[in-house]
């Protein structure tokens, strides 16, 4: 078979021609297509790596904001069982010192009680001892118990305070004042002189006296000069002993 040239040649020219077609029509839209493509992935690549990396950030921040919140919930939790700690140790106080308010009312008023119990006893007692002792002395109180009363008031009489000398002699001024003695029994003339001797050394003036007989004295005298007042008795001594403690409460 022999080669012929001129065909061959007009193949080659087919050839180029239909590769500069191809080129021309066909392989250069593809090319761009592919391109197009290429770079339509690459920007999906690169918008699906940016939200990628948004989601990151998101999540990051997202992580972030999950910490700070737990942080946050847990000083609330803390500071909330603080609140919780001092309002309960608030009202521990509050209840402690009512508790002990009421308690201390109750002693008082225990001790009140108590106290009033014993002074109703103790008067009482006191009341009967009176009594006891009004009975006995009234059947020791004689002329005789009375002779000795009245020296032991003169002597009382001879060692009187200022305060009480001041008293007799301001009262032994006003003329209306006048001296009045009472005694159980009948005081001798003696015993009158040296009682108004004595009252008279006291007020620093001569006086004078009213004698009576009181036999509710039991023994002994009573001397009034206005609102000076020597007792000196066992009536107002018994008296005495009676209502001291209740002159106390």
């Amino acid at each position: 078979m022999q080669l012929d040239w001129g065909t061959f040649g007009l193949e080659i020219v087919n050839f180029l021609v239909l590769v500069w077609i191809l080129k021309r029509f066909l392989y250069r839209p593809v090319l761009d297509t592919i391109a197009r493509r290429k770079a339509a992935i690459e920007q999906t690549l690169a918008d699906a790596n940016a939200k990628q990396a948004g989601a990151q950030a998101l999540e990051h921040e997202y992580q972030h904001r999950l910490a700070e919140w737990q942080k946050e919930k847990e000083a609330l939790r803390a500071q909330a069982k603080e609140e919780v700690n001092a309002e309960r140790a608030r009202r521990m106080a509050t209840l402690q010192g009512a508790l002990d308010q009421e308690r201390e009312k109750r002693s008082a008023l225990e001790q009140q009680q108590m106290n009033e119990w014993r002074k109703r006893v103790a008067d009482e007692a006191l009341a009967q001892g009176a009594q006891f002792a009004t009975r006995l002395l009234s059947r020791l109180a004689t002329p005789e118990l009375e002779a000795r009363l009245v020296p032991l008031a003169l002597d009382d009489l001879a060692h009187l305070p200022d305060m009480q000398l001041q008293a007799i002699r301001t009262a032994c001024r006003d003329a209306a004042n006048k001296i009045r003695v009472a005694t159980a029994f009948p005081l001798p003339e003696t015993q009158r002189r040296a009682l108004l001797q004595r009252l008279a050394e006291a007020a620093k003036a001569n006086l004078s006296a009213e004698f009576a007989e009181d036999p509710s004295l039991l023994a002994g005298l009573r001397v009034s000069i206005g609102p000076w007042i020597m007792r000196a008795n066992l009536h107002d001594e018994l008296k005495f002993f009676a209502e001291a403690p209740r002159d106390g409460t």
